[in-house]
């Protein structure tokens, strides 16, 4: 039987039956299509139902292997979630542009399995090779574990001699393990949750196949007309409340997920520089997630003295570096993010005739600084004037210091200040109404990062936020307020 033909036929079949749903009443359209790996269907099926119950929303899913679905997806750009089992399928998911955001659920391990007793005393690859025995695969063309399966063999010059002694290749783990159950095979490799699904198949311990673990991954689908319904989904099957225990319950390896609330709020203190950059991201994901961001903005002084003292934000956008280096016991997955110069801004066509830092010690300048205690930029200013004495020199013309450099630059485009010592960021959008020295030092430049809170109960939440906040459209946004572009990439999902 072309077990892909069938597929592609039923995969059409749904397409069409989504395209007449596209006509029917609103109460009647509010599925989501489901598009998941055969072998995760008891915990799926289990989770489905729950949440259809619990929020109305109907859960349309649609199994197969993991590669045969994903060839389907390709075809069709239709539906709202995949599940693959391998994460190797959701790279290419993620490769063609047919997913957003993904999230990990649990972690399987191939394994050979045989009947209860293991009654043809099979052990080891080798032991499927003998002349009595019959064994099952799956087709690595169409499932995870086909495609696992083939990759460890061929690591180990063993898949030529078991492909050509398999009895059966099948389109499905499932497929392969029922095969296993009825008695239609000796044995077969499956994933290790699928085997401890049925009380009559034992495990054959093999220390080859348990080195090759594998993530069960599920992503919100580009094709979605219904992004925060689907992510707000995805938070549940990975939540650690419904999600977890779902999985452990049923033989799989779960992975650790986020505390599970409807309408999750987390806490953001960012350094204030970086509030025009970063906004309009925080806003997108807000309104896509279902989430409710709520923002800090202040001096990086004043927020690392609220750490300290007790409050802990989900995550932390920092002003710069340094200040991250203060509390990064209390983060982590620490990322570079932006920097952005520090330099000298002054009244539009330069009437005090300021050239470098030195002038800034002339008797008539009225200058504005940050303040060292309360913001990143007071402290890298006041350690980039002090070797050279300035810092001192400049003391009798600081008019002023602020928490955040924005208050700066209004009292110098209102005349009360001659100069001010401020990021590029901060006057990105008003460059055209002063004029700007350059500082040549090089270490006038401050480094943003982002931290994840060591003691947040959203973790994979706030990936994605480092996800968006490092996205190609947030990149254009730092761009456009003053900054420069710090991070490197990463390859995770």
């Amino acid at each position: 039987m072309n077990y892909k033909k069938c597929f592609f036929t039923a995969f059409v079949l749904l397409i069409g039956l989504q395209i007449f749903n596209s006509c029917a009443p609103a109460s009647e359209k509010e599925a989501l299509v489901f598009y998941c790996a055969a072998g995760m269907k008891p915990p799926i099926e289990k989770l489905a139902k729950e949440y259809e119950e619990k929020f109305g929303t109907r859960i349309e899913i649609q199994y197969g292997g993991s590669g045969t679905l994903l060839s389907g997806l390709r075809v069709a750009k239709s539906g709202d979630l995949y599940l693959a089992a391998d994460e190797s399928y959701m790279a290419e998911a993620a490769k063609q542009n047919l997913i957003v955001e993904t999230q990990p659920l649990a972690m399987l391990t191939p394994v050979i399995a045989v009947k209860k007793g293991n009654p043809k005393n099979i052990s080891g690859i080798q032991g499927l090779l003998k002349e009595n025995i019959s064994f099952a695969l799956a087709n690595p063309g169409a499932a995870s574990i086909g495609k696992q399966t083939k990759m460890i063999l061929e690591e180990h010059d063993l898949w030529e001699p078991v492909r050509a002694a398999v009895t059966v290749l099948k389109p499905t783990v499932n497929e392969v393990a029922n095969d296993i159950h009825i008695g239609s095979v000796d044995a077969g490799i499956i994933w290790d949750a699928t085997a401890n699904q049925y009380e009559n198949i034992e495990i054959v311990p093999n220390e080859l196949l348990e080195k090759y673990k594998k993530k069960v991954t599920v992503g919100v689908l580009n094709s979605t007309e219904k992004p925060t319904e689907a992510l707000k989904f995805l938070r549940y099957l990975s939540s650690k409340e419904f999600g977890n225990p779902t999985f452990q319950a049923m033989g799989f390896e779960a992975i650790s997920g986020d505390h599970w609330e409807e309408k999750p709020t987390i806490l953001l203190f960012s350094g204030g520089v970086n509030r025009m950059a970063v906004e309009k991201t925080i806003q997108e994901f807000e309104i896509r997630e279902g989430v409710d961001v709520e923002r800090v903005y202040n001096g990086c002084g004043i927020l690392v003295s609220q750490i300290n003292s007790g409050q802990r934000p989900d995550a932390y956008l920092t002003c710069d570096i340094s200040f991250m280096d203060q509390v990064q016991d209390k983060f982590m997955d620490i990322t570079d993010i932006s920097n952005t110069k520090i330099l000298i801004a002054v009244k539009k066509d330069n009437p005090k005739g300021i050239k470098d830092l030195n002038d800034l010690t002339e008797s008539d300048i009225r200058i504005g600084v940050c303040n060292p205690e309360q913001s990143a930029l007071g402290a890298l200013t006041k350690r980039l004037l002090e070797p050279s004495g300035i810092w001192e020199k400049i003391q009798p013309n600081i008019y002023v210091q602020t928490p955040t450099a924005d208050l700066l630059v209004n009292q110098l485009r209102t005349g009360s200040l001659d100069a001010v010592i401020v990021y590029e960021a901060n006057i990105s959008q008003v460059r055209d109404k002063l004029t700007i020295i350059s500082i040549d030092d090089p270490h006038a430049m401050a480094f943003q990062n982002y931290g994840i809170g060591e003691n947040s109960e959203y973790y994979w939440l706030l990936s994605r936020l480092l996800k968006s906040i490092t996205s190609d459209a947030s990149k254009e946004n730092f761009l456009t307020h003053g900054f420069s572009w710090e991070y490197k990439g990463n390859d995770d999902l």
